[in-house]
């Protein structure tokens, strides 16, 4: 029995010492999964940030000073730094001028450029008027910045009972604590993507009726004991009995090791699952309200990070490396700070009080797991508290006071300061940049994002050209960043199908390289689908040029429109539009009704 035992146990090893072999291999060395050769897009199969599951290799701490010198696109990069200033009290502090900032990159101080101050309007939400045959991105008017808040409900990282408390309570919050004018979206995050349960709204009643309507989702890290959960968090490393003591009165004892070794091995794949999903999910968010002026707040009510930062530095590793800094620098750029809030509310690690654990209840298996589990919970605190940081935001945690957290989360973005400076583009060392910023205020009490990454995703546009397009293409979201109006021109007969006409309009907002001859690049892209959801047509076309010296000042202030056409047969469609420019790296989508007779 233990000599069999003890031979499954080396196959198992064995196998997994090959998969990771083979995966790396794949995947590329370095940290964040670079190749040697230099900057490409990213490696995807089927579309968007895609790739192999990799496994991470034990005691490997990626971070992103392990990958490749950033080459960036441009020799001015401007950095902006919101801020939150308050007093001791909670209330924000206004009217403080710019030499009452300081801001620390790594340390050196940087000279600071503009100073905006913004107090968010409690005005009613207008939504920009519609016209017959003509379609739009833009959601909110975009001259007034104003308190904004998108909620996005997790079930990808969330126990399936903490979420319908978490339901609960963001109700209450939702009943009793919304401010006039106050403007949220509501958003659910499953294990198949994100969807819009509601749009911005400031009307608490359809915000409420929406979450009433909300099921819960069993995450597949539940199907996982929390020991097995630890080991996958500590990358195979496990604290239970040891094989290689190999005591014969034991054998139950490590039959047990060796079962949740095996469920360290498959939870650890499926931590990469959610790791993508959760990112692609931030990114979505992220691009639906970038074009909206002003400081939003993520009110992200989960259970945990699918992934330990051990220091703003860390990246997941491999190909999900590119997909974090990309979402981190969306989440920066639309400048939406996340507020996760711990709806697990107080947690007890005692396995003594989880009816699941199946360990022994004495000696050295009880005190390793209750260990592990306290690592965990301290370990998932931890990270959550880093990446709200990272954001600017702020992490609510161990409390049942949720409907209060929720409160405080949404009132962070109604009045803050907007700092701005260039960046240093000689040093292109990769990593994570420390942001510092100091106030000369009595009582000043601030809140800024705690620094940026600077990599060649990150700073060079060319590299995410294509990932960018397909997850807007797949996301089910409108992307803002960039404005796009979709205009139908009626359409003509030719033989069995019908010549549709349409204009896009980028209205303003371009990138013009004054410096190469005005130039500009933007790609556009479409994919019709018929009402069965099967895709009819696609449409890809690259616009660029440069601009006549005479016209320049006239395309800066309005924009440019482009006609085209496409051949479809007489059906219901619809149009999901992106236009992208590639010289910022800037995106906007919509989704259209098109119905050819």
């Amino acid at each position: 029995m233990r000599f069999r035992l003890l031979f499954a146990f080396v196959l198992a090893v064995a196998v997994l010492f090959t998969a990771r072999s083979a995966w790396s291999q794949k995947g590329g060395g370095g940290g964040g999964g670079r190749p040697a050769s230099g900057p490409t897009t990213i490696p995807h199969s089927g579309g968007g940030f895609g790739g192999p599951p990799t496994m991470p290799t034990p005691n490997s701490h990626p971070t992103a000073e392990d990958e490749q010198k950033v080459e960036f696109s441009s020799t001015t990069v401007l950095v902006q730094v919101p801020v939150v200033v308050t007093d001791k009290s909670g209330a924000h502090l206004h009217n403080l001028k710019k030499e009452d900032f300081q801001v620390f990159e790594n340390g050196k101080e940087q000279k600071l450029g503009n100073l905006e101050e913004f107090t968010a309007t409690s005005s009613p939400l207008l939504v920009p008027a519609s016209q017959p045959g003509v379609f739009s991105n833009l959601v909110v008017d975009p001259r007034q910045p104003r308190t904004l808040a998108i909620i996005a409900i997790d079930a990808i990282n969330t126990p399936f009972l903490d979420q319908a408390t978490g339901r609960k309570e963001l109700i209450k919050y939702l009943s009793a604590n919304l401010e006039p004018g106050q403007v949220l979206g509501l958003v659910i995050m499953g294990t198949k993507g994100v969807r819009l349960l509601h749009g911005l709204t400031s009307d608490p009643a359809q915000l409420i009726a929406a979450v009433k309507k909300v099921n819960g989702e069993l995450t597949t890290m539940e199907t996982y004991d929390p020991e097995a959960q630890v080991a996958a968090a500590n990358q195979g490393t496990l604290g239970t009995s040891n094989f290689s003591q190999g005591a014969e009165d034991d054998i139950e004892d490590q039959l047990r090791d060796f079962v949740t070794r095996g469920d360290a091995i498959t939870s650890a794949f499926q931590q990469q699952a959610a790791i993508e999903t959760t990112l692609r999910s931030f990114l979505d968010i992220a691009n639906y309200v970038a074009g909206i002026p002003g400081r939003k707040s993520l009110i992200w009510a989960t259970g945990s990070f699918p992934f330990t930062i051990e220091s703003p530095s860390s990246v997941p590793g491999g190909w999900l490396s590119m997909l974090y800094e990309r979402t981190m620098t969306a989440l920066n750029e639309a400048q939406m700070s996340v507020y996760p809030v711990d709806i697990r509310g107080l947690v007890s690690t005692s396995p003594m009080g989880d009816v699941t654990y199946n360990g022994g209840h004495s000696g050295s298996q009880m005190l390793t797991a209750a260990v592990g589990r306290s690592w965990l919970q301290a370990s998932t605190i931890d990270t959550l508290r880093s990446f709200a940081e990272m954001t600017g935001g702020k992490a609510f945690y161990n409390t049942n006071d949720l409907a209060g957290s929720f409160h405080k989360a949404v009132d962070d973005a109604s009045s803050y300061y907007l700092l701005s400076y260039y960046l240093d583009t000689h040093d292109n060392k990769p990593g994570w940049r420390q942001l510092k910023v100091k106030v000369n205020a009595p009582h000043g009490e601030i809140r800024a994002r705690s620094g940026f990454f600077v990599t060649n995703a990150t700073m060079n546009p060319g590299i995410t050209r294509t990932v960018d397009e397909e997850a807007a293409i797949q996301s089910p979201f409108d992307a803002t960043s960039l404005p796009l109006t979709l205009r139908w021109l009626g359409n003509a007969a030719e033989g069995d199908q019908r010549r549709v006409n349409f204009s896009i309009a980028v209205p303003g907002g371009i990138f013009i390289d004054e410096a190469a001859q005005n130039r500009f690049s933007l790609d556009l892209a479409a994919v019709v689908t018929n009402d069965k959801g099967a895709t009819a047509k696609t449409f890809v076309q690259p616009l660029q040029g440069a601009i006549k010296p005479e016209a320049l000042a006239i395309v800066k202030s309005e924009g440019i429109r482009y006609k085209t056409m496409m051949e479809l047969p007489p059906g219901q469609y619809t149009v999901k539009l992106v236009v992208r420019d590639n010289l910022s790296g800037r995106i906007g989508s919509l989704s259209a009704p098109l119905t050819i007779k």
